[in-house]
């Protein structure tokens, strides 16, 4: 968890430490808070986990605080996936109200914060962090593509 302080997640994304981690898997690729993942890896959501009280309901939100880069924030966030009414831990039982879209680091970035939550969206929704993770992620070959189905190039 002192991931998120060494890479400025706390303060500059959330105020304090999630109070646990959420469990978030590609393939066979568990993420550890700060982990290095490429853009190739994550096109696909991840299975997700969390300790969750069954008859709860939960909010995943999935965005990168400096987008284009960390370098370059010009963009803010960029909302990468939201899924709202999740019951307990079933994320394929929530309302997605965003589309999961995998990392796309620009060419020439060295790495972009990833977290799983958005201060405003929380705070204007009375919720509650309850697990958090983040990835830096870095420029590969599978981008121009991705930038391409976004319509961000032609």
């Amino acid at each position: 968890m002192e991931a998120f302080k060494t890479e400025g997640v706390v303060p500059d994304v959330i105020d304090n430490l999630p109070p646990a981690v959420l469990q978030l898997t590609w393939a066979e690729t568990c993420l550890s808070p700060g982990g290095r993942m490429w853009p190739r890896d994550v096109r696909s959501p991840p299975s997700v986990s969390y300790d969750a009280e069954p008859d709860s309901y939960y909010t995943l939100i999935c965005n990168d605080p400096d987008a284009p880069s960390r370098a370059d924030p010009k963009f803010g966030e960029f909302h990468h996936w939201l899924v709202t009414n999740v019951p307990g831990c079933r994320i394929e039982d929530g309302d997605e109200r965003t589309a999961y879209i995998g990392s796309g680091a620009p060419k020439g970035t060295a790495e972009g914060r990833r977290k799983h939550s958005a201060r405003k969206f929380a705070a204007s929704h009375s919720l509650e962090l309850v697990a958090g993770n983040f990835f830096l992620a870095e420029y590969d070959e599978s981008v121009p593509d991705l930038h391409r189905q976004l319509g961000f190039t032609k």
